[in-house]
């Protein structure tokens, strides 16, 4: 399937089924727990519907001494950034967010939702390219994403914007995409 619309589609109604069984969230490899230190930013999620729940990488990263920042979205076309404040409140498409207000911080490790995904780290969103131009922004960061093993696909379609993901987590798996920070 190369229609990225009839996709997502398609990975939507799979992740939600598989949720309804109730799955364990995934768990934050080694390499994740020896990535953070005291001090680091680590640009977390609040999951929407059936996204895989990062709450596992969040506990992790605050019994490390780091810090936890949010996606704050404006609107389908401005950048996305991430807050370090934990005061959530409703934003667009149905997202709790920091308000806009709060100081944007730069991330050293961003954990990022998804629709779906390939082994090779390429990732479907959900359309808008927020992560995919946070991602551009961040170069260094490391790009970690979390989902659900029924998301995977043989291949997906790429656009040249498409930014692979370093490391993918399901409640199964873990994918090192080869790609390097």
């Amino acid at each position: 399937m190369t229609d990225k619309r009839a996709l997502r589609a398609d990975l939507r109604a799979r992740r939600k089924a598989f949720v309804a069984g109730g799955p364990t969230p995934p768990a934050p490899p080694p390499l994740f727990l020896h990535a953070l230190r005291p001090g680091a930013i680590v640009a977390s999620y609040v999951p929407i519907g059936s996204e895989a729940d990062p709450a596992r990488f969040d506990a992790a990263v605050r019994a490390a001494g780091a810090s936890l920042a949010w996606p704050v979205v404006l609107d389908r076309e401005s950048p996305i950034s991430f807050h370090v404040d934990d005061a959530m409140r409703d934003g667009p498409f149905g997202l709790r967010q920091p308000s806009d207000a709060s100081p944007a911080v730069a991330p050293d490790i961003i954990l990022t939702p998804l629709v779906g995904f390939d082994a090779a780290g390429n990732r479907l969103g959900q359309g808008a390219g927020h992560y995919d131009r946070a991602f551009a922004c961040w170069p260094d960061a490391l790009r970690i994403g979390i989902a659900w093993s029924v998301q995977r696909v043989d291949a997906l379609p790429c656009d040249p914007w498409d930014v692979p993901l370093h490391v993918i987590v399901t409640e199964t798996d873990l994918f090192l995409t080869g790609v390097h920070p």
